[in-house]
């Protein structure tokens, strides 16, 4: 018969709790086991069974899933439902197998007796952004008013990466189409005209002998081509995985003429904004410091934020280190002053995150109607030479009949 894993709880004569875990072929050779050893039960419950969270893009945790979460928890904390209650709701309700587990996981710790924090911690889901709010929340006594915070920060993040993304697919597909018209064309299109032409003879234009060119060294290379992409593209993310890579790469994208701006302002509001949601949730200002370093995104940002961590520790302000660093706009750095002066940094933050919140959304649009037209003219260029190259010697052919 096969065993089953149970996740018990109980107490014993003297009043002491205990919780584990018990393989046995059934519920009653564990009640047996218990009772032997004087323990009155409270509660006794099968282990969920392991899911691999990578299993397919449908079980991926995004943003998103972790804010709907995080309001629907800190609602019930707020009404007063017991914090077990809380998540065992949560988790009956989860859709993602991969997120119901965990959070299950995250109940039988809390119920054996490990804090929150602790608990959410071991799930590599929730960042360390995440895990440091619910610990000053639960040692200051405000785990409600914290995860409302959390989830604001959670659902402006979300929001935020929706515009960045936005900003940056709709040239992606528009240069993914041109590229594969070209390749169309090049390879079934002007092949068929080829053939004609070299049964008129004659001497063709020069516009049409590049085409033509072109068009037999893709189709003879094609394969060469790919695998040179693909080695590219995988070379490139290699390099991006290491630290001196991520640097590089990282830095020509905050100074790339186009999506340099998107990207720039939107590290700035994502940086302001989980600092600020630290510092107002009590979490030291140099754990917040290297918190947000991590979370940031970019290397070099996260750089800047470790120096600016180093400073502090050595007894400057923030701002200083910020300004020396050259990444934050001026007015990012005067305003992060005006907080530590006055005592309202994390006020301050909160105003900067939403500033770049709507820069961003200008800096999307404002990118979207520079490339639209661009790759218009640029795809139409690319197709429209192709065909002008392709018609002359017909002209020819026509000229050549008229005449004759």
């Amino acid at each position: 018969m096969a065993t089953t894993t149970y996740l018990w709880k109980g107490r014993t004569p003297t009043g002491e709790i205990l919780s584990g875990e018990y393989a046995a072929e059934s519920k009653q050779e564990l009640i047996n086991n218990l009772r032997k050893r004087k323990i009155v039960i409270t509660t006794i419950r099968s282990k969920p069974k392991d899911i691999n969270i990578n299993f397919g893009f449908a079980n991926r945790i995004t943003t998103r899933d972790l804010g709907v979460f995080t309001r629907q928890f800190a609602t019930m904390i707020n009404a007063g439902l017991p914090m077990v209650q809380c998540l065992d709701i949560l988790s009956s309700q989860m859709d993602k197998p991969a997120f119901k587990k965990i959070v299950a996981d995250v109940m039988t710790d809390v119920e054996a007796g490990s804090t929150l924090a602790d608990a959410l911690g071991k799930q590599k889901c929730f960042s360390d952004l995440y895990v440091n709010m619910v610990d000053a929340g639960e040692a200051g006594g405000i785990l409600d008013v914290i995860l409302n915070r959390l989830a604001v920060y959670l659902e402006k993040v979300d929001a935020l990466i929706k515009k960045v993304k936005g900003a940056m697919t709709y040239p992606a597909v528009v240069f993914t189409v041109c590229i594969g018209a070209t390749v169309f064309m090049l390879l079934f299109i002007i092949p068929t005209f080829a053939q004609m032409f070299t049964d008129f003879g004659g001497e063709l234009p020069l516009p049409t002998k590049i085409v033509m060119g072109l068009s037999d060294f893709l189709r003879a290379n094609w394969w060469v081509l790919a695998a040179f992409g693909v080695g590219a593209t995988i070379g490139v993310k290699r390099y991006y995985k290491t630290a001196g890579g991520r640097y590089r790469i990282d830095k020509i994208m905050l100074h790339s003429p186009v999506i340099g701006p998107v990207i720039r302002k939107s590290a700035v509001a994502r940086f302001t904004r989980t600092l600020g949601t630290l510092v107002s949730s009590g979490v030291p200002i140099l754990n917040g410091l290297e918190i947000t370093a991590r979370t940031s995104g970019n290397k070099v940002i996260e750089e800047a934020v470790m120096r600016t961590r180093t400073s502090i520790s050595e007894g400057n302000t923030i701002a200083e280190p910020l300004k020396e660093c050259g990444v934050f706009p001026p007015m990012v750095v005067q305003m992060i002053g005006v907080g530590e002066q006055t005592g309202a940094l994390d006020e301050m933050l909160e105003k900067v995150a939403d500033f770049y919140d709507s820069e961003v959304d200008t800096a999307v649009n404002a990118l979207t109607s520079i490339i639209e037209p661009i790759m218009i003219v640029v795809m139409g260029g690319i197709v429209g030479s192709m065909l002008i190259a392709m018609y002359l010697p017909m002209f020819k052919l026509v000229s050549v009949v008229a005449g004759g």
